[in-house]
């Protein structure tokens, strides 16, 4: 069985990105912390958001790590799933409604 180019224990060494550049990976984990604080939305609601962004995005790391995060948030598996619904719709909204340029340029075109 060949090994998957994304390796689960790599999640652990995401805050080694700040060795070859410390000024800004320390930025993007500063903005990155400040974003998932409590504010106008809990870091329940923010952990649900980044869990749907995250299968749109198609992101194994993301995945695993919002994944166990919203569990531990207490998150059902029924919340966690229908976010991930939410998110397809929108990514297959997003490229379908992107059929309306493709008619107009062919009726354009078509004359």
């Amino acid at each position: 069985m060949s090994k998957s180019y994304y390796d689960p224990a790599d999640l652990r060494k995401f805050g080694n990105i700040t060795e070859w550049s410390e000024e800004l990976g320390t930025k993007f984990f500063d903005y990155y912390n400040s974003v998932f604080q409590e504010g106008a939305l809990t870091a329940r609601e923010k952990s649900l958001i980044a869990l749907a962004v995250s299968h749109t995005e198609k992101c194994p790391y993301c995945i695993d790590a919002y994944s166990k995060d919203g569990l531990q948030r207490g998150l059902t598996k029924e919340e966690m799933m229908e976010a991930v619904h939410v998110g397809a719709a929108i990514k297959s909204g997003a490229a379908l409604v992107h059929g309306v340029q493709m008619m107009n340029k062919v009726n354009k075109l078509d004359g």
